[in-house]
């Protein structure tokens, strides 16, 4: 079933209204007047990729003729963009396994077909892989969470580890592990635990592994206190501090070629140059230097 709402009654009477008989609909959707028929009986469902015609045959808005709850997943992001599984997967030059194991949460999509594939469904990269995680069941926080900054611990370490390492490969759940364990000095946290803490099983942690937390993430201990919040300025300098903390390192970060498929604005990337300037003299030993 398509990810979109059917309701063939709907479809019908949107269709009378414009004086379509079922033939004709069909002929412009691509389909026979049967199979517009069994639509709208209820006896069968147009395909995800139809929809986005359908509705702009009979001049009404997606969303109000096939609504959809909560925010896109791959699956709605391609049926949006009219395509099959076959197109899509023409248009990136793969074959269909990648798409269908990416859509149904098995395996993710090689990072070689991000790009084109967000062009080929008229989003941005970032739209693209935020799609892939809710296909893979990760929850993506609202609109009004992200502005308020990662409250929870799991919000702060995925904060963390998707925003914190430009340029670099962010610290797998056994590497976090190990680094709390040498801060605690003693074997307090499994790499199955950081999955838990992650992914929100485990709510809470203990001052030793939040402080071990924030070494393994090279962050100040407070971001991790419970009264701790990363709002719009801890968020400007956490990454201005990273940027520092590269340049510490001898590394050459491509952030303006990269950009918004990093999350970076043309303003936090304004303000992060402005930071380095302000901030390299001031905080020698920031995190993520050496």
């Amino acid at each position: 079933m398509p990810p979109r709402q059917i309701d063939g009654a709907r479809i019908r009477a949107v269709r009378r209204g414009r004086d379509l008989s079922q033939q004709q609909l069909g002929n412009m959707v691509g389909v026979s007047g049967p199979a517009v028929s069994r639509w709208e009986n209820g006896q069968d469902f147009p395909k995800g990729e139809k929809l986005p015609a359908i509705a702009e045959a009979l001049h009404t808005p997606l969303d109000d003729l096939f609504p959809h709850d909560g925010p896109p997943d791959l699956q709605l992001l391609r049926c949006d963009a009219g395509l099959s599984h076959a197109q899509a997967a023409e248009m990136i030059n793969a074959s269909l396994a990648p798409l269908g194991n990416a859509e149904s949460g098995r395996r993710r999509l090689s990072d070689a077909y991000v790009k084109p594939l967000a062009k080929a469904y008229g989003v941005t990269e970032g739209e693209l892989l935020a799609a892939q995680d809710r296909s893979f069941g990760v929850r993506v926080p609202s609109r009004d969470e992200q502005a308020s900054g990662p409250r929870t611990i799991e919000e702060k370490i995925n904060f963390l580890l998707q925003h914190g390492y430009v340029g670099q490969e962010a610290p797998s759940d056994e590497e976090i592990a190990r680094a709390v364990n040498e801060h605690a000095g003693a074997a307090t946290v499994t790499a199955g635990d950081i999955v838990a803490l992650r992914t929100g099983a485990t709510a809470d942690a203990s001052d030793v592994v939040r402080a071990g937390l924030a070494h393994a993430l090279q962050v100040d201990a407070a971001l991790f206190q419970d009264d701790a919040e990363l709002g719009p300025e801890a968020r400007q300098l956490l990454e201005a501090f990273r940027f520092i903390g590269s340049i510490h390192r001898g590394q050459i970060l491509g952030l303006a070629a990269r950009g918004n498929s990093l999350g970076l604005s043309a303003e936090m990337m304004a303000t992060i140059n402005n930071l380095v300037g302000e901030l390299k003299d001031k905080l020698p030993d920031v995190p993520g230097g050496e």
